[in-house]
């Protein structure tokens, strides 16, 4: 959300408020989109990683507000759970060697935050879901120390009327309940952020949806939550169920979760902002001051606030973003799908792959979401969370009849996307050298079937093999995964097995 909000109640007149002026901003909108008020194009990107905390036997541990105390940044920030941080990267060009120096600063900047952070015994860890978090770290006592995590949770919690039930049937089945949204905070994601014109929008959007299920393929880091093996990325179906305002009947009515893949293909950025208004009720009806359509008519450019805190409260895999800097508004494409880790290296790939391909698909004159229904768009990204590295997923053969087959997801990024990213990533200006170097890192897991979450279940796997429980595996493998994460070398590398013949 990133608002700094009060923990203070609301009355009966402030949803009704608050919906008055959510419309006011929207008109704003529209209002800035037809005058042409956005920023030029600039080929700016962003990047956000959300962190775990876990001490050195591998357990969760609840220090970051001392973790953050001694790392002293404004680059390094709280997130909703206790065991939780989030570094932000400042915005950067999309061309030459900008994957290269986006690496060479997230090394420094994680290297000395982990050394501060031991210091606590509370490493940072970059992983989908740590895979020792159990039930008892998931209450609300274990949230961040912040009110807009207490009133998120609150509101959230008044919505819904009853407890959460988070039930996942994977590998194994996990069924249990939860008292309040902190099981969300299980789940720490990268974002990628492009800074994109109105005019390229709904193609850009469009374009992430389409290669979601193929990003999760290739990235999948998250195959444990309270000591079940459920999906490769289990972070998807439990942000859907830990957020999720709708009692049983409201889901059987239809109603949308407020965790969204969505529905359709879109013809521009107003369609997904609309919809949220019409959708989905707002969770904070906080507002301010502004009157937006007076700030146009006297030439300035609004906030919008009230619009991108709702915003913030729909939790879609690529949101649409509203921004205002040095003056001047802009709109970007926020991809929210990818797990955290497990190394710089792989998350700059990641980047790349994404960055490349989104550019790649969205050029083609022949867009693939003119060949590729949404329903199966939406099916393809269940699939490559259920299975990971080995899904298979439908798309549209080549040619003129643009059929759909059923492919392995690894022939359709070695064959396809990952040429698609590379002529992508040519278009951005990016170097060779860059190129070359961290889309390889893709073709290698795709070529030996291996990303984060096929080698965590292995060496869980095989830690069980040798005679360890459960708790103990987990454990292990942990351990093993931060001792190879801070080695830098991509997972694809990665010795097999946990390499831990003691148990703690």
């Amino acid at each position: 959300m990133g608002e700094k909000v009060a923990a203070e109640g609301f009355g009966p007149a402030d949803p009704q408020r608050h919906r008055d002026k959510l419309r006011q901003c929207l008109e704003a909108l529209a209002r800035l989109l037809e005058e042409k008020r956005f920023d030029r194009p600039r080929n700016l990107m962003g990047l956000e990683i959300e962190l775990n905390l876990a001490g050195s036997d591998g357990m969760p541990s609840m220090m970051n507000a001392e973790v953050l105390e001694r790392i002293a940044s404004r680059d390094f920030q709280t997130e909703l759970g206790q065991f939780n941080l989030e570094v932000n990267i400042v915005p950067h060009r999309l061309s030459g060697r900008v994957l290269d120096q986006l690496a060479e600063e997230l090394r420094t900047g994680l290297a000395y935050a982990d050394r501060r952070a031991m210091e606590l015994d509370s490493g940072i860890v970059m992983i989908g879901i740590l895979p020792t978090l159990t039930r008892r770290h998931a209450v609300s006592a274990n949230l961040s120390a912040a009110d807009r995590y207490s009133l998120l949770n609150e509101q959230i919690l008044a919505a819904r009327g009853e407890y959460f039930t988070i039930d996942i049937d994977g590998v194994e089945r996990l069924t249990c309940t939860a008292g309040s949204i902190v099981t969300e905070a299980a789940c720490t994601s990268v974002q990628l952020h492009l800074q994109v014109t109105p005019g390229r929008f709904a193609a850009v959007w469009n374009a992430a949806q389409a290669v979601a299920a193929a990003q999760i393929a290739v990235g999948a880091n998250s195959p444990f939550l309270f000591g079940r093996e459920l999906w490769r990325e289990s972070r998807p179906p439990l942000f859907v169920q830990s957020t999720d305002t709708r009692p049983p009947e409201l889901q059987a009515q239809g109603v949308r979760p407020r965790t969204w893949f969505g529905e359709r293909w879109i013809g521009d950025a107003f369609e997904l902002f609309e919809e949220n208004l019409r959708f989905f009720p707002p969770l904070l009806p906080i507002s301010d001051d502004e009157d937006p359509l007076r700030v146009l008519d006297e030439g300035g450019v609004p906030r919008l606030s009230e619009l991108s805190l709702h915003n913030g409260t729909v939790y879609r895999w690529n949101r649409p973003v509203y921004g205002v800097a040095d003056g001047v508004p802009h709109l970007r494409v926020e991809n929210r799908v990818l797990p955290a880790g497990p190394t710089v290296t792989d998350v700059i790939a990641n980047a790349a792959f994404y960055y490349g391909v989104v550019r790649g698909l969205a050029e083609e004159p022949r867009p693939v979401w003119s060949r590729l229904p949404f329903a199966v768009a939406g099916d393809n990204f269940d699939m490559a969370c259920r299975h990971g590295i080995d899904s298979a997923l439908r798309w549209p053969r080549a040619g003129r009849t643009g059929t759909l087959a059923r492919v392995p997801a690894v022939r359709l990024v070695l064959d396809e996307l990952l040429p698609l990213a590379a002529a992508g990533l040519d278009a951005w200006g990016v170097e060779p050298a860059d190129r070359d170097r961290y889309l390889g890192v893709i073709e290698e897991r795709c070529r030996r079937r291996v990303n984060g979450a096929s080698w965590q279940a292995a060496a869980y796997h095989r830690a069980r093999e040798r005679g360890l429980d459960r708790e103990q595996a987990l454990a292990v493998t942990t351990r093993r995964y931060c001792e190879l994460m801070r080695t830098g070398e991509p997972v694809h590398t990665w010795p097999a097995g946990t390499g831990d013949q003691g148990v703690s």
